[in-house]
């Protein structure tokens, strides 16, 4: 559960949202997408998106208004191919023209994706489908990506990979909620950041700044 979270993501800025296992990290992102079924049940407070209140739309809806989420664990489809798991990204565009160029968009970021185009998604190394993953979400041309756990289970080869391609996706134009235990990296590429602890935000400030607070150094850097 969370309670009184307030946080703001500002044109092109990328903010991380760090903590613990069970802090609450994964619900604020579900309450943003509107993945609400099961246990999760809002009771107060409203969710703005450029604007406008998207609190009690469905997902689909949400990304239509240009929120894109990328849920910890993929959810690829395994059985299809890299080209086809892009492509259902596109489904929400107006035309397949929109939707051609924004997934040609994407493989020109992550042209690795082109060469494996006739690949199954679930043939890719765990880093590969993140990536993969991302580049789907992408394909929906958002203007705030929200990654769950981007670097969870990945080599830190990988792991290097993906914290790059977010700092190139925020260049892009493209804002970014970076929700992360990884806390040192996500915290150093991060323009702003806040610290949930057991479904409260107990910290917050400048990514640099939270990275020198004693608590931070001493709670999730060992420091």
């Amino acid at each position: 559960m969370i309670w009184e979270v307030s946080l703001g993501v500002g044109a092109g800025e990328i903010v991380a949202l760090v903590g613990s296992n069970g802090s609450g990290k994964t619900t604020v992102l579900r309450v943003l997408s509107g993945l609400r079924e099961g246990f999760l049940k809002v009771t107060r407070g409203t969710v703005r998106f450029r604007g406008h209140a998207v609190a009690g739309l469905d997902p689909a809806q949400i990304v239509g208004r240009g929120l894109a989420h990328v849920p910890e664990g993929r959810h690829l489809f395994p059985g299809l191919t890299v080209r086809d798991n892009l492509r259902l990204g596109g489904y929400l565009l107006a035309s397949r023209s929109q939707a051609r160029e924004a997934l040609e968009r994407v493989l020109e970021l992550l042209p690795f994706l082109r060469e494996r185009q006739r690949q199954l998604a679930g043939t890719l190394s765990g880093g590969e489908q993140q990536l993969l993953a991302i580049g789907r979400a992408l394909v929906q041309r958002p203007s705030l990506l929200m990654l769950d756990e981007p670097s969870v289970g990945l080599a830190p080869r990988m792991v290097a990979v993906v914290f790059e391609l977010v700092a190139r996706i925020r260049a892009g134009g493209v804002s970014v909620l970076l929700v992360e235990q990884n806390v040192r990296q996500a915290l150093a590429l991060a323009d702003r950041g806040y610290v949930l602890e057991n479904g409260r935000i107990v910290l917050q400030g400048a990514g640099a700044e939270l990275i020198e607070h004693p608590k931070v150094r001493r709670a999730y850097l060992g420091l």
